[in-house]
């Protein structure tokens, strides 16, 4: 998984004039990444295909008034997560504002990974003999993860997806999905565990 795309200075200018080429352009990079982003807050794919256009519509009449006190993606991602509780609430099938709080009774890595002094009865595996960047690109190691990452707590991939996946600050994912900081990194560090936990299981049998 690798960060969503990010705007150049020329291309935000670009937009900023009513440029229709550069907004076709910021319509290519970010589209699907919408999406995927609003399938965080509802469950249909058809729903979350309408809350993105409805998205697009709000960026392009308040392009002229972007101030660039954040970036225009973490803004785009801001005016899509409203739409998108908004219309999950009237679909009744959105996530609530609850689920994104801590799990606060869970584990952020599975007990049985330590023995009864406190240390590791089986360590994180370590990947010296082969290059990180290299297994991620492989087809099976991806959909592994992909599988895993949609096996976890909507609260949970919910930060993943905007931090690790989508590259956004953490103050604006905090600020995106109404948590605090402190949930925030607990959140993500469960998920970050469950993904590692899960990238092991899957080295240790290839």
């Amino acid at each position: 998984m690798t960060a969503g795309p990010k705007i150049d200075v020329d291309l935000l200018d670009r937009l900023l004039i009513g440029d229709e080429a550069a907004f076709v352009q910021l319509v290519g990079r970010f589209h699907a990444h919408l999406i995927r982003v609003a399938l965080m807050f509802v469950r249909d794919r058809s729903v979350a295909e309408e809350v993105v256009q409805d998205t697009w519509v709000a960026v392009v009449q308040g392009l002229p008034s972007f101030e660039r006190r954040s970036s225009l993606e973490t803004w785009m991602f801001r005016i899509l997560a409203n739409r998108a509780r908004t219309r999950g609430v009237r679909e009744a099938r959105s996530t609530p504002l609850s689920a994104f709080e801590s799990d606060d009774d869970e584990a952020a890595v599975d007990p049985a990974r330590f023995n009864e002094r406190g240390g590791w009865a089986a360590p994180p595996r370590r990947w010296e003999d082969q290059d990180p960047e290299r297994l991620l690109m492989r087809g099976e190691t991806m959909a592994v993860l992909q599988t895993a990452l949609d096996a976890l707590p909507p609260n949970q991939r919910a930060v993943v997806v905007l931090r690790d996946v989508e590259g956004v600050e953490a103050a604006d994912a905090c600020n995106i999905l109404e948590v605090s900081e402190t949930n925030m990194r607990v959140l993500l560090h469960r998920a970050r565990a469950k993904l590692r936990a899960a990238l092991e299981a899957h080295l240790a049998v290839v």
